[in-house]
């Protein structure tokens, strides 16, 4: 099974427990069901956008740190700018 559909498969097992509480198939207490749950969904995406900024900056901050990398990528952006001149464009300005 590819990641996508693991991905999948897990956020619409969620989303039916997830409205099964909230159309009252699963039985919550009241303060659950009208304090917590129509709550939920918007906490979840803050809290993934948190993971994922946070992991965005980890990579940005350590990208140094993975020497091999950095070197590979600056060969790669000397090799666009000569095909570029090659071209006619040039990006130094």
């Amino acid at each position: 099974m590819t990641k996508i559909t693991e991905t999948l498969l897990a956020f619409f097992a969620l989303s039916a427990v997830y409205f099964a509480l909230y159309s009252g198939v699963i039985p919550t207490s009241e303060k659950v069901h009208d304090e917590i749950l129509p709550f939920l969904p918007w906490w979840t995406l803050v809290t993934f956008g948190a993971y994922s900024l946070g992991t965005l900056g980890w990579g940005v901050l350590t990208f140094k740190d993975k020497e091999d990398k950095y070197k590979e990528l600056l060969n790669q952006i000397d090799e666009a700018k000569s095909f570029y001149k090659q071209k006619g464009i040039d990006l130094d300005q």
